[in-house]
């Protein structure tokens, strides 16, 4: 049997601290401390820079918790608003019809309708709506809608005369602006 090693090439042997294990074998004692120091100096550096990175990515993580815990808090809170906003016309219903019947009407039907009115609104206040004050204040486009403005000697220009339709508030967001005429 012929031994084949002989065509392979053979790497050469390092003598030790010498070779691919050490990057500085070929320099002087003096010259691998000044590359260790700056092996060390840019290894630092890099430390300082993932470090800085890792800091962002944490208070970034804790903006991203918080966010979305006020989120999650922002839809409970407004979650029921759509149910909400398709009662508001019944209460508003309930009103014109105890309006209607007058205030000495005592009939069952009316003292009937008064105790579901009374238990809607208590409803409605207990899930944090809130009527809107309309009558006698000035006009704000951010809770009013304008239907009509009309001459008035009693109010000044820009306040409201009537309320067509009651306005709602769920916390302090504006779910139903109220309805109104005002004065010019």
């Amino acid at each position: 049997m012929t031994n084949n090693r002989q065509d392979i090439p053979q790497p050469e042997r390092a003598s030790e601290g010498q070779g691919a294990s050490n990057p500085y074998a070929n320099l002087g004692p003096a010259e691998q401390v000044a590359a260790l120091c700056r092996d060390l100096d840019e290894s630092r550096k890099q430390a300082s820079q993932n470090l800085d990175l890792a800091q962002r990515a944490q208070a970034e993580l804790i903006n991203y918790r918080r966010r979305s815990d006020d989120d999650r808090m922002s839809q409970q809170k407004y979650s029921n608003g759509r149910l909400i906003t398709k009662l508001l016309p019944l209460a508003d219903e309930m009103d014109l019809a105890i309006a209607q019947a007058g205030e000495h009407s005592t009939g069952p039907w009316v003292e009937g309708i008064k105790l579901i009115r009374r238990k809607l609104g208590a409803f409605l206040d207990a899930e944090g709506v809130t009527r809107i004050e309309a009558a006698g204040v000035m006009f704000n486009p951010l809770e009013h809608e304008a239907l009509d403005t009309h001459e008035s000697n009693q109010h000044p220009s820009g306040y409201i005369t009537k309320v067509v339709r009651t306005g709602y508030r769920l916390h302090d967001r504006v779910i139903q602006p109220a309805q109104v005429i005002v004065a010019r």
